[in-house]
């Protein structure tokens, strides 16, 4: 069997993300063994970073909050071919990174590496699994780290020196009579 499609997209007009380091990072982590048991081992994988309005919307719509979150994850159907998808706030991660004095793309990638990991069948609803989510999560790291495969995640520059609004939609071209 082949490898899984694995799609990338980003709704936020902001952030500069690198598609191939991406999927090469999940790639990774697939072939790194830390995975349990799922039936998400087949079908495509999307992930999708969105604005934080874009992710409380899908954390009301689908889990009755409509508080801003970091990381919601969905499961797929390998009836269907899709193993599920992992929708990201970027703009969440930047804040704690700031706050914490951490980096950016560090940070980003660690949200990456939960999103996937609920979908190879970890959880973190009790504090057992929570703490080997967190180990789990610091394994994937490492995984990545020496593997120099840590994507690089960057946010527009307004040329003001001011990071572009992460609320801004794509401009769409116009069109040309």
């Amino acid at each position: 069997m082949g490898q899984r499609p694995i799609s990338v997209h980003t709704l936020d007009a902001a952030l500069r993300i690198d598609r191939r380091a991406i999927v090469r990072a999940l790639r990774l982590l697939e072939a790194g063994g830390l995975r349990e048991p799922a039936p998400a081992d087949r079908g495509e994988l999307s992930v999708a970073f969105l604005t934080p309005a874009a992710l409380a919307g899908l954390h009301a719509r689908f889990l009755s909050d409509p508080s801003e979150t970091d990381v919601i994850t969905f499961p797929g159907n390998p009836g269907h071919d899709i193993a599920g998808e992992i929708c990201i706030s970027a703009e969440a991660a930047a804040r704690f990174a700031a706050r914490k004095g951490r980096d950016f793309s560090e940070e980003l990638t660690l949200y990456l590496v939960h999103g996937w990991l609920h979908l190879a069948g970890h959880d973190d609803r009790s504090p057992h699994r929570r703490r080997a989510m967190r180990r789990a999560e610091a394994r994937a790291m490492r995984l990545l780290h020496q593997a120099g495969a840590i994507p690089g995640f960057a946010f527009r520059i307004r040329s003001d020196g001011r990071k572009a609004p992460l609320t801004s939609a794509p401009r769409t071209p116009r069109s040309v009579p």
